[in-house]
């Protein structure tokens, strides 16, 4: 299938490493364009020279705190003047697993609790809003919010909180873009193997999905890479889990 891809633009935030440099590779092997941004410099300039020589697409490191507007307005503009325009945003700047890991309400800490709501939910909202003007100028556009399985499971408060608030707001986002022109999903993985797994957390995870192996960064990307297309028109406002299948659950 010929996904449309072909010289679209896009900007993964995330995209120095893990599930987001995946993703940038994928999108970069359809003929995409990409804008890599996150923190480190050093791991930005490394991933863009790899992926560019992987595919010869144009790929532009850009630096980016998305807990500041100013630097997410920064780098939303500087992609725009760099690629001539953006298509696609795929939101993926978050630790995996989150910052906090109480699993108890005497647990929680609330700057940490506070921090991971601001760099995956305020943070996605704060890419969108500087990017959703030129999107709704061009009449298309596609954003893509990476969540996480714990959405559906107890056990890790922050980690569900922030991704429910992944759901939330890409539905609100969805609802009022998608008139426009844009559609806004979410995808939720779950353990994935990237370049930073190892064996012990490969065989736990392996044992907790209906697959019975670890999901690959590269499967997840394939599905991120279908969303941002525009074959993927149809599905607008929804959430994807890509984890493998959880044994003994039904959600439809």
């Amino acid at each position: 299938m010929d996904l449309g891809l072909k010289d679209k633009r896009a900007i993964v935030t995330g995209g120095s490493r893990g599930i987001g440099k995946a993703i940038a590779l994928q999108l970069a092997q359809e003929g995409v364009d990409v804008v890599v941004a996150a923190r480190g410099r050093a791991a930005l300039e490394a991933t863009a020279a790899e992926l560019a020589t992987l595919t010869g697409r144009r790929i532009v490191p850009l630096a980016v705190d998305t807990s500041s507007k100013a630097s997410v307005d920064s780098m939303v503009n500087q992609a725009i003047a760099a690629l001539g325009g953006i298509d696609i945003l795929v939101n993926a700047a978050a630790l995996p697993g989150g910052i906090s890991s109480a699993s108890r309400l005497d647990e929680i800490d609330d700057a940490q609790a506070i921090e991971d709501i601001d760099i995956k939910v305020i943070g996605y909202l704060r890419t969108a809003r500087a990017l959703a003007p030129h999107l709704i100028a061009n009449g298309w556009g596609r954003i893509v919010n990476i969540g996480g399985l714990a959405i559906y499971r107890t056990g890790r408060p922050i980690a569900t909180l922030r991704n429910v608030g992944v759901a939330a707001i890409t539905k609100n986002l969805a609802d009022e873009l998608g008139p426009k022109g844009i559609n806004v999903t979410a995808v939720h993985p779950g353990a994935t193997r990237t370049e930073t797994t190892d064996a012990a957390f490969e065989a736990w995870a392996a044992a907790r999905t209906s697959l019975g192996r670890i999901v690959e960064a590269r499967e997840v990307a394939a599905v991120v890479a279908f969303l941002a297309s525009p074959v993927s028109v149809a599905i607008n406002g929804d959430a994807i889990s890509v984890a493998g299948g959880s044994p003994g659950t039904i959600r439809y």
